[in-house]
C-alpha cells in the first residue's frame, strides 16, 4: 500500500497520509487491516503468530521472554494506532488525491489482504501444526 502511495503521489511519510481515508478509503483500510496484524489484534493472522509463540515460551518456562514481547506488543501497538490515526482522524490541507492502482498492485494488494484474513480465521490449521511440532 505504501508503495502505490509513493508510486502515485511521491508521499511517503506518515504524516503526509492524514485524511486518506477521505480520499482513498479503500487503501486506509487495508493498511489497517495490516497494522491490526502487525500488531496482534484477533482475528488476523499476526494475532495467532504471536499468540502460538508466546505460548510455546511459556510452556518451556521463558517467562521473562514472555513479559518482554508481551509489552514491546503493547509498544507498538501504540506506534501502528498513529498510522491509523492520521489516516482516519488527522486532518490534512494537502491530501493525497484519489487515485487508480493498476492491475498488478490490486491483485498484489487482493492476495496480501486475502492472506491476512485466511491465515487469521484459519487458526484450526495453526492449531494442528502446533501439535504435530510439539510432537517432534
Amino acid at each position: 500500500m505504501v508503495i502505490a502511495i509513493s508510486n502515485a503521489s511521491g508521499r511517503e511519510n506518515i504524516g503526509e497520509y492524514n485524511g486518506l481515508y477521505h480520499t482513498n478509503p479503500g487503501l486506509s483500510l487495508i493498511m489497517t487491516l495490516a497494522l491490526f496484524s502487525l500488531a496482534g489484534i484477533p482475528p488476523v493472522a499476526g494475532f495467532f503468530g504471536k499468540f502460538f509463540l508466546f505460548t510455546a515460551a511459556a510452556e518451556k518456562g521463558f517467562y521473562l521472554l514472555v513479559f518482554i514481547a508481551v509489552v514491546n506488543t503493547i509498544i507498538s501497538l501504540y506506534y501502528y494506532l498513529l498510522v491509523v490515526k492520521a489516516m482516519f482522524i488527522n486532518k490534512n490541507e494537502v491530501a493525497i488525491e484519489k487515485f487508480k492502482s493498476d492491475f498488478l498492485t490490486k491483485c498484489a494488494l487482493a492476495i496480501c489482504v486475502a492472506g491476512i484474513v485466511a491465515t487469521g480465521f484459519a487458526s484450526i490449521i495453526f492449531e494442528a501444526i502446533r501439535n504435530l511440532s510439539f510432537g517432534v
